[in-house]
């Protein structure tokens, strides 16, 4: 297995005390903080490959074992 790359929008909100916090509406559960957007930005990429790793593992257990894997490409407009 391979690896690809995917672009993900982040939205980077100020919160408490200067903090950043930053969520992929793309991916519900992609959420966390950091001090400055930097911290935030490192941490959200972290945050998005952990939840996919889990999605992945999720979907490798539960399907079935006669199931077909197939990878789709999809147009996506951007705002």
């Amino acid at each position: 297995m391979g690896t690809q790359q995917r672009e993900y929008t982040v939205v980077y909100e100020e919160i408490e005390d200067g903090w950043v916090m930053a969520h992929v509406p793309e991916l519900p559960g992609a959420v966390t903080q950091g001090k400055d957007r930097e911290e935030a930005r490192e941490m959200i990429k972290e945050a998005v490959e952990l939840l996919l790793e889990s999605y992945r593992a999720n979907a490798a257990t539960t399907a079935a074992g006669s199931a077909i894997w197939e990878t789709v490409t999809v147009d996506v407009t951007i705002p």
